[in-house]
């Protein structure tokens, strides 16, 4: 047990301590959760190993949350081959770090004008690897578990409660995109 709350302690108090600022740093934030992630990898997939073995389908479980400033920690477990919608984060930022498996994830550029989405990239994640986003009301991706036999685990922290957010579908080959609101469901707590 102590293993296990020393490594959400930590992870928490890096989130936390770089996330006072308006603006945080979320560079440094990857760079030290990373880092910790890529040094305690045998730890956290003992400790979580039972979140990959559920097999329920996708689920968020809250890690720790905050509300000055705000901020919330979450791990998502990912089964084999599943795929987000196109979505956003309610203009929330936010920094995403895999623990286990691999995830790609697809950018997309948003145009309000003509309704369209646009990819603009990939990144491929392994275990301790980090991608980021600042608070923007455009920023929308997608993103998918690579292996199609094991679940992955990511860390997600944001800037907020990120409670509701649009997910994007296209009906047809124009090129427009329909924007439809969700509600995050939290499958429960991790505690340390």
């Amino acid at each position: 047990m102590g293993k296990r709350s020393s490594i959400i302690r930590t992870l928490r108090d890096i989130a936390f301590d770089l996330s006072d600022a308006e603006h945080p740093d979320l560079a440094s934030m990857g760079r030290e959760i990373g880092s910790v992630l890529h040094g305690r990898s045998a730890d956290l997939a003992a400790m979580l190993g039972p979140l990959r073995e559920r097999r329920r389908g996708f689920e968020r479980w809250m890690l720790a949350e905050r509300s000055r400033p705000p901020v919330s920690m979450l791990v998502m477990a990912w089964p084999p081959g599943y795929a987000t919608p196109v979505h956003d984060h309610g203009g929330l930022w936010g920094l995403e770090a895999t623990i286990a498996g691999a995830l790609e994830v697809e950018s997309f550029i948003k145009d309000d004008a003509d309704q369209s989405l646009r990819s603009s990239g990939r990144t491929w994640l392994g275990p301790g690897d980090a991608t980021w986003f600042d608070a923007s009301e455009s920023h929308t991706h997608r993103c998918r578990n690579l292996s199609r036999h094991d679940t992955a685990l990511t860390l997600h922290v944001y800037g907020g409660d990120l409670a509701q957010y649009l997910a994007y579908e296209q009906p047809g080959p124009s090129g427009h995109w329909i924007s439809r609101p969700r509600q995050s469901i939290i499958a429960g707590r991790l505690t340390a």
